[in-house]
């Protein structure tokens, strides 16, 4: 809320790997429900990719391409 009253685009939607991350996580969970992967399994993995990506993505300084508005 913090970020649409000062009209500053939210952390999570920068350049950093923040939603991307969560994003795949959420995916692994949901693909493994899809194919009846038990969720004690499923949950675990896409948490530890979520994690591992964000924590390479820190590491290695990898980012996201900015959206340029067209003129």
């Amino acid at each position: 809320m913090r970020d649409v009253l000062v009209r500053e685009i939210p952390t999570v939607l920068r350049t950093e790997l923040y939603a991307v991350a969560a994003l795949i996580g959420a995916a692994v969970v949901v693909i493994g429900r899809m194919f009846h992967v038990p969720s004690s399994v499923a949950a675990p993995a896409g948490a530890a990719l979520c994690f591992g990506l964000r924590f390479m993505a820190i590491r290695r300084g990898w980012q996201l391409p900015i959206a340029r508005p067209a003129k």
